[in-house]
């Protein structure tokens, strides 16, 4: 079926960068999957478990998911419903010498959750230059018109005096607490790592036959390699979904943020004070060609409303987590952790 016969969302199209895009791409999200079947298996090597160079060579040599994969992982999920063992038949497939140690001692979540993890810390990897750079342009506007007065307004009516660069410092400061609070939670995320079925390791204790040091070492060699300083003392069969609540609250603030700034530059734009910039060949509107409607300050108002209602779903999924996980936090998560970033 073509791209313009089936429904895109406009978030992918129209909106989202490329490289935010590429980091929640199925190949990235597979090849991740990849990528921490490869680390547990060189760590679980490490320690004393009986797998091969050639299987982990193998596993390398096909680290990046190909399209004919991605045909096999479809194919087998038909048969088993289930994601991710489809995904180690694939696996497996192409490095036949590790398909009997592939996902060896995991659970799904393993690859689900800590893949996850590593998307969110990457996607606020990205985010967080981004919204440094509006500040410090926004800071460099502050500073160059401090001195230029204008009318300040309180219930929206004419009050006193104040500057254009004042106004703006409002702005600067509230989008500092956001950079902050998006650090912080960056700074704060942790690995699930390697936790077993329902964040006991007893899955790993057979492998590694009670040896409980082993598994601790397991798991700081799969996190060094994964970019995360440590684990989450505590997980269930997943990490705990307060994670991602925390993720979607910081960055449901930033939309809440940018909505207050737009509101502000748009009503400007209606009395003259402030406009946006207008391309040469650009189209006010179908039928008054000489208006200039503030339509990037109207769409960031859109998506900004957008982001600060998703922390709701957030909020909802980690509230209806019943004991050490239940399924259906996975469609919207699926949908959720996407549209935050």
């Amino acid at each position: 079926m073509a791209e313009n016969d089936t429904y895109q969302t406009p978030l992918a199209s129209r909106y989202a960068s490329k490289e935010m895009k590429t980091i929640f791409s199925a190949r990235t999200r597979s090849t991740t999957w990849r990528k921490l079947w490869i680390w547990l298996a060189e760590a679980e090597k490490e320690l004393g478990i009986d797998i091969s160079d050639e299987a982990i060579a193998q596993m390398k040599a096909n680290v990046v998911m190909t399209d004919n994969c991605f045909k096999v992982a479809a194919d087998e999920e038909k048969k088993r419903r289930h994601d991710v063992m489809a995904h180690v038949y694939a696996f497996g497939q192409v490095a036949p010498a590790a398909a009997g140690i592939i996902h060896l001692g995991a659970t799904s979540c393993y690859c689900t959750d800590n893949g996850d993890l590593i998307s969110i810390r990457d996607a606020l990897d990205l985010i967080l230059p981004k919204l440094a750079t509006v500040i410090h342009k926004l800071s460099q506007f502050a500073l160059e018109y401090k001195d230029m007065p204008t009318l300040g307004y309180t219930h929206y009516q004419p009050a006193q005096l104040i500057t254009v660069g004042r106004r703006a410092a409002q702005w600067v400061q509230d989008l500092l607490m956001d950079l902050e609070d998006i650090e912080r939670t960056r700074n704060d995320l942790r690995f699930r790592g390697a936790q077993g079925t329902t964040g006991t390791q007893a899955s790993f204790m057979e492998v590694f036959h009670n040896d409980r040091a082993k598994i601790d070492k397991l798991n700081e060699i799969i996190c060094a390699k994964a970019g995360f300083p440590s684990c989450y003392p505590i997980s269930t069969q997943t990490y705990s979904r307060k994670v991602d609540l925390r993720v979607a609250n910081a960055l449901s603030s930033l939309g809440t943020t940018v909505q207050r700034i737009t509101g502000d530059i748009r009503h400007l734009a209606a009395q003259k004070e402030m406009e946006e910039p207008f391309e040469k060949d650009q189209i006010g509107s179908s039928a008054m060609a000489y208006k200039r409607n503030p339509m990037r300050c109207e769409r960031i108002a859109s998506l900004g409303r957008h982001l600060a209602n998703l922390n709701k779903n957030a909020g909802d999924t980690y509230a209806q987590q019943w004991f050490e996980r239940t399924l259906d936090d996975s469609a919207i998560r699926r949908i959720t952790i996407q549209r935050c970033s």
